[in-house]
């Protein structure tokens, strides 16, 4: 397993659409294992291949809890089974340091492939719910902040910019 360098917010590179898993092989079971290892070495609990620069809808999450078994997504595509909204503080690996309140659908059910290839469905709530969703949205280009109004995006991208800045200089 390798690391792998997760991009971060503004780079354009997150805004781009991923492309469907045409063949679940070795070399998608290694992208996802380095998925993991990079996730969990950042500390994390969801990490989208788009993150890590690379176009392929796969997705890792682990909430780290009992209830939950580390899940794999290959082509994830999810439809809202209610009208009710959480609202939740989110964080991101490609936003470090920032976390606001998001508002997503609280009840989904997810359809995936396995890290077989195996078709599965799923229910998900609560925080489950919304790191689905967070994730399926680095997929098609869009980030937690996307979801925010103008002028807080604008105020975090003015202060990630100016961190970076400052890490160059150092």
């Amino acid at each position: 397993m390798a690391l792998r360098k997760i991009l971060e917010f503004p780079d354009p590179r997150l805004r781009t659409i991923a492309k469907p898993v045409e063949n679940v092989d070795d070399s998608i079971r290694k992208l996802i294992d380095d998925m993991f290892a990079t996730m969990y070495e950042s500390q994390g609990i969801g990490l989208a291949a788009t993150q890590i620069n690379v176009h392929l809808r796969v997705v890792v999450i682990d909430l780290q809890d009992d209830e939950h078994e580390p899940l794999v997504m290959i082509n994830p595509e999810f439809d809202t089974l209610t009208n009710e909204v959480d609202e939740m503080q989110e964080g991101c690996l490609s936003v470090p340091g920032i976390h606001e309140v998001v508002e997503r659908p609280e009840h989904i059910r997810l359809k995936a492939l396995d890290r077989e290839g195996n078709p599965y469905e799923l229910e998900a709530t609560g925080l489950f719910a919304v790191c689905i969703q967070h994730e399926c949205d680095h997929l098609n280009g869009k980030l937690f902040v996307d979801h925010l109004s103008n002028l807080k995006r604008s105020r975090i991208k003015a202060k990630l910019t100016k961190q970076k800045r400052i890490e160059a200089t150092l």
